[in-house]
């Protein structure tokens, strides 16, 4: 409601008005606080006296036994923001710890003077008797030598009480900070694996766009323009999809394998019918997420590496499966091999695949080169099972 006061228009306040606010509200709980406290003294002494005195046979007066110990309270309410001044204003610290409390006593003895005179006059207009002489002296006299050790007790239990407020506060303080630097420091590394993996993603970009772009160059020269035509259609088609899941770290697999069918179209148009490539996906891999275009990468390094030096038709196989909690991925074909792909194994785009499982899942995870069953190279991507929850 507060944020909102400031007219018809409701405009909000100025954050400065706003904080004195606030601080003001703050001292009132206080305030409320001490006098709760100090109330729940006087009736717990008062109380104390009465059962005490009724233990030993005499009586007295509850209400006037009440309203002598709620104006001691109160006389100490009065005093208690100078005691809570004099230990903000001297507190024991290392190096002044004498001194200090050579202060505290003499504090401790003038306050103690100040709480009789609070209570002799207070006690005199509400409970003096007109028929007695009201003599401050004697009054004064009589107190001190009773009660003076007692306000000594009573000033050093406040002084005590705000110094464990204000340990517990600092305490409190150090905790929220050392959390808030916590918090800060998990948000930079999380922004900075976001930014390494971005920059790993980013790489694959342009190095799969030169290539096609390098393709197209290669049909211009030979003169198929209508093919260099299509090639560049189906190149815009899908630069224009990529940018859709651009700030995704992760996608589908069914929109993984969706890209890489319109990728796959642009290859098949240079290799023609020289170029075959199936798929094995379990139906219930397809929702599984993984890491956005990890597949591209391995598909198109087979075809440069495997496919392209063939002179036979050349077969790639995609494939997919979920085994005892994981989404197992491979790409595989019928190329030349280890031989022929050794060179390019560390690459940018088999490099940057194995950078960017290691970064999204750590242990848990496995990149693996090797040798097809039939002949050629086969890649495998294990990583743990997980659907897109959102």
């Amino acid at each position: 409601m507060i944020a909102k006061i400031g007219g018809k228009h409701g405009k909000k306040l100025p954050l400065r008005f706003r904080l004195e606010m606030e601080t003001i509200a703050r001292h009132w709980r206080i305030i409320i606080l001490v006098l709760l406290g100090w109330t729940l003294f006087g009736v717990f002494f008062a109380l104390q006296n009465y059962l005490n005195a009724a233990y030993f046979g005499q009586s007295i007066s509850f209400p006037v036994t009440l309203a002598i110990w709620l104006i001691c309270g109160y006389g100490w309410a009065l005093l208690t923001p100078a005691v809570v001044y004099f230990s903000e204003k001297f507190p024991l610290r290392r190096g002044k710890i004498a001194r200090h409390l050579s202060f505290h006593f003499l504090v401790a003895f003038v306050l103690a003077i100040f709480h009789f005179s609070i209570f002799i006059f207070a006690r005199q207009i509400i409970l003096g008797s007109p028929q007695k002489v009201f003599n401050f002296s004697e009054d004064f006299q009589k107190i001190f030598v009773a009660e003076f050790h007692v306000d000594l007790l009573i000033y050093w239990i406040l002084f005590g009480l705000w110094n464990l407020r204000e340990i517990n506060r600092r305490y409190l303080e150090r905790e929220r900070e050392t959390a808030r630097l916590a918090l800060a420091t998990s948000q930079l590394e999380t922004r900075l694996a976001e930014a390494r993996l971005d920059a790993l993603k980013m790489q694959l970009h342009p190095h799969f766009l030169f290539n096609t772009l390098n393709s197209i160059s290669v049909l211009m020269r030979a003169g198929d323009v209508p093919n260099a035509n299509k090639m560049l259609v189906r190149l815009s088609e899908l630069l224009r999809g990529a940018l859709k899941s651009e700030g995704a770290q992760e996608v589908s697999l069914r929109d993984e394998l969706e890209f890489l069918r319109g990728y796959l179209e642009i290859e098949q148009i240079r290799f023609e019918d020289r170029l075959t490539v199936d798929f094995e996906v379990e139906k219930e891999t397809l929702d599984a997420s993984i890491p956005n275009l990890i597949l591209q990468p391995l598909v198109e390094n087979a075809i440069r590496h495997g496919i392209a030096p063939l002179a036979e038709k050349g077969k790639i196989l995609i494939a997919s499966r979920r085994a005892n909690g994981f989404l197992e991925l491979s790409v595989s074909d019928n190329g030349a091999g280890l031989r022929g792909s050794s060179k390019e194994s560390n690459g940018i785009g088999l490099k940057n695949t194995r950078e960017r499982l290691e970064k999204l899942y750590g242990a848990r995870q496995k990149f693996e080169i090797a040798a097809g069953a039939s002949g050629g190279l086969e890649v495998k991507i294990k990583i743990p099972f997980h659907k897109d929850e959102q």
